[in-house]
């Protein structure tokens, strides 16, 4: 679902597999919607040139963000928006559910054409899966299905609403279905292996995200008269900035929070009670390549991922492979016992706090703040060994691995 010229997190995976596995030598073809009007677009991102990119259209609601067209609503006003979303809430597993009705038929067609092997969904969203079993049924072709986020228990999600715990059902449905058809099962962290596994899945991998050192080529560091401290991508359910801005409000550290990306309307509001002044700096969703930048010119990265009732602990999300391949100090308010605190305590990138520990997360301010002043905080370049290990092509050949064992 998520390919360029689409925008935002989603895309680098399986943008990146697309790359690197016609390179080691299987024959690649990507089937994407033509255009599901996402909610970004980034025309900077190149499609892979090795690969054969089938584009079918794509049937359904396009990209929102209902939390904030609702937001500073009320009355009538309010009961029409929620009247007009509505459909789109009520499509199971997820709004996306619809692309099937053309994208089945077309990927069956490629498959039988072009003698296609193995097939590979990638989720989210969760239905897409649904297309690699109907592929799979229909052709006898072998099937993996990856998953960058679990199906089961996504911790971004509001649970408390009772359609989203409808949602939830039907995604576990989905879950079940892949445990039992697909061939194989690959997932971005080993927790979310662990819950295939009890599943029933007899096949499951974990093949994590990847660092693309080469993206950050010619991108460089100025030191700042200021502590700058960014964080890029969107907020969306559980995710917060609220505890990180509560600690720098309470800190007499000279530094700057740096929020690049959708910054919701309703945190942007309760920030302005904190009268944090210049010490914050929100800056609108932009390109790749100048997220990259930013990142890279920045005194240190900011890694948020709530805690969600213990499902916090399974996300790895792609945004930590940035942050590492970007080689500047990482603050990581992460659940401590989760898979993204493990990383970063393995490769020695940054300092972990949990997301909801306000006086923790000051102390970690004031922490790098004085590194910084006193010029000790410094880039974190990794060894060759870990470069090489983390790197993207490494997952590239896990994967490529795994479907020349199926195929």
């Amino acid at each position: 679902m998520y390919f360029p010229p689409a925008g935002g997190g989603g895309v680098q995976r399986p943008l990146k597999f697309a790359t690197h596995l016609p390179t080691l030598g299987i024959e690649t073809h990507v089937l994407a919607p033509d255009d599901p009007k996402w909610v970004h677009r980034d025309d900077d991102l190149v499609p892979p040139t090795q690969a054969w990119v089938h584009r079918v259209r794509y049937l359904g609601p396009k990209g929102r963000l209902p939390a904030e067209e609702l937001h500073g609503l009320t009355g009538i006003e309010r009961a029409g928006r929620k009247a007009a979303l509505a459909f789109r809430r009520a499509l199971a597993p997820d709004e996306n559910v619809t692309w099937n009705v053309t994208a089945i038929p077309a990927a069956i067609r490629i498959v039988r054409r072009e003698k296609i092997d193995v097939v590979i969904t990638t989720s989210p969203p969760t239905s897409v899966h649904l297309i690699g079993a109907a592929v799979r049924r229909a052709t006898g072709a072998r099937w993996i299905a990856d998953l960058r986020d679990s199906i089961v228990a996504n911790p971004h999600r509001r649970t408390e609403s009772a359609l989203v715990r409808a949602k939830e059902r039907t995604g576990e449905s989905v879950a079940r279905l892949v445990a039992r058809k697909a061939d194989a099962v690959v997932a971005v962290s080993d927790p979310i292996t662990d819950e295939m596994r009890s599943l029933g899945a007899e096949r499951v991998e974990t093949i994590s995200n990847g660092c693309d050192f080469e993206d950050f080529a010619g991108l460089e560091y100025h030191r700042s008269p200021r502590l700058r401290i960014t964080h890029t991508g969107s907020f969306f359910g559980r995710r917060s900035p609220r505890p990180i801005l509560e600690a720098l409000a309470g800190s007499d550290a000279d530094a700057v929070l740096r929020f690049v990306g959708d910054f919701r309307a309703a945190d942007r509001e309760w920030a302005e009670q904190l009268d944090l002044g210049d010490r914050l700096e929100l800056i609108p969703y932009l390109p790749r390549r100048e997220v990259l930048a930013v990142q890279k010119d920045s005194e240190a990265l900011l890694l948020l991922i709530p805690e969600s009732g213990g499902r916090g602990r399974a996300v790895i999300s792609a945004k930590v492979f940035e942050y590492l391949a970007a080689e500047r100090p990482i603050l990581a308010a992460v659940p401590p016992d989760g898979a993204a605190a493990a990383l970063i305590e393995e490769t020695g990138a940054g300092t972990v706090v949990a997301p909801d520990d306000v006086n923790g997360l000051r102390k970690a301010i004031e922490a790098l703040a004085a590194d910084y002043h006193g010029g000790r905080l410094n880039g974190t370049p990794l060894t060759p060994d870990l470069k090489e290990r983390l790197s993207r092509r490494a997952r590239s050949k896990e994967l490529a691995e795994l479907v020349r064992s199926l195929g």
